[in-house]
């Protein structure tokens, strides 16, 4: 099965982190989101991907080129203008080849069981299946309703509390049979949650539900983005942790250089080419990017710094977000 990702969008609730980089570019435990996604659809054997781009595009091809270092085949459509989520599904129309596809949000973070979703539609024979989970505060999701056979009743975009008719949020993850394509105008702005779902609705097309049981964030904020890393280093979402584990929630890259009166405690990961000075003090979860410099005596609690981040000797970093840049390495 093909498959579609997003990461065109700007990212706004996350500035200024994405003023630097694209969304699907900021590292979760020193790799970007995207990378995750990629990993997580390899591990279901889906292969063949194209990803639409928009903001700072170069950050994203430059980074994984043609996918095939992790396994992928990897194509890109790139959008002078954002055409939405459904507008840059309906641009990628001949990609999909007339089969059932599957499209997923490429900004998350998350460990979700692609085939039972794939599985699950194939069960359902409706047009579309849509990942939900459900949240505490659904004030910033698509919230569903479904029946008890799972099709959708109704569809709510960022209702307020007092008008969310449910907690079961929209992750972002879909599988589609290709009459879906029909649905979506050509070349225009598009979108699932805002015009296509409802408008599904409106003509009884049936569309269903797959609850997610596992971990999910839409790493939609800062205080999610930092949530989102601390989760990962806790190991409460399977992904991948680069670099050795040299001490139990210790993870290490090639060429790092600690000094023996370092402290550090776990869990916490340190990128490539970092250097730890003497006296320094790491408390996870805390993430070190890669070509990071921490001064003697420096102090770093629960926090994140992005590449190339320099912590003068003697300072004190606690619960923050560091960053001189877009700098990533494969």
């Amino acid at each position: 099965m093909k498959v579609m990702i997003m990461a065109a969008g700007i990212g706004t609730r996350l500035r200024p982190l994405t003023d630097l980089m694209p969304k699907p570019m900021a590292p979760i435990a020193n790799r970007p989101a995207l990378y995750h996604i990629l990993r997580l659809l390899r591990r279901h054997g889906l292969r063949q991907v194209v990803i639409n781009l928009h903001h700072l595009p170069e950050a994203i091809t430059e980074y994984f080129r043609d996918g095939s270092a992790l396994g992928m085949e990897i194509t890109y459509s790139f959008e002078p203008q954002l055409l939405g989520t459904a507008g840059g599904v309906k641009k990628n129309a001949a990609f999909f080849g007339g089969e059932t596809f599957l499209v997923v949000s490429g900004d998350a973070l998350t460990d979700v069981d692609l085939t039972g979703l794939i599985a699950a539609h194939r069960r359902n024979g409706s047009i579309a299946t849509m990942a939900v989970k459900e949240v505490a505060d659904p004030t910033q999701y698509g919230v569903v309703v479904a029946d008890d056979e799972g099709r959708v009743v109704a569809f709510q975009e960022k209702p307020s509390l007092e008008e969310a008719k449910s907690r079961l949020c929209n992750c972002g993850m879909y599988v589609f049979e290709p009459e879906i394509l029909a649905h979506i105008p050509e070349g225009q702005f598009d979108d699932f949650g805002r015009r296509v779902f409802p408008d599904l609705l409106r003509q009884g097309v049936p569309f269903h539900i797959y609850e997610v049981a596992s971990y999910w964030s839409d790493v939609g904020n800062l205080r999610e983005y930092m949530r989102g890393n601390s989760d990962a280093l806790n190991r409460r979402v399977e992904v991948e942790l680069p670099g050795e584990e040299i001490r139990p929630g210790i993870w290490v890259e090639e060429d790092v250089e600690i000094s023996a009166s370092a402290r550090l405690e776990p869990p916490l990961v340190i990128g490539r080419g970092s250097v730890v000075g003497p006296g320094v003090v790491i408390e996870g979860p805390t993430a070190v990017g890669e070509g990071c410099s921490l001064g003697a005596g420096a102090r770093v609690a629960r926090s994140v710094l992005l590449a190339n981040v320099s912590v003068p000797a003697g300072a004190l970093v606690i619960e923050g977000v560091l960053a001189q840049g877009p700098a990533f390495s494969c």
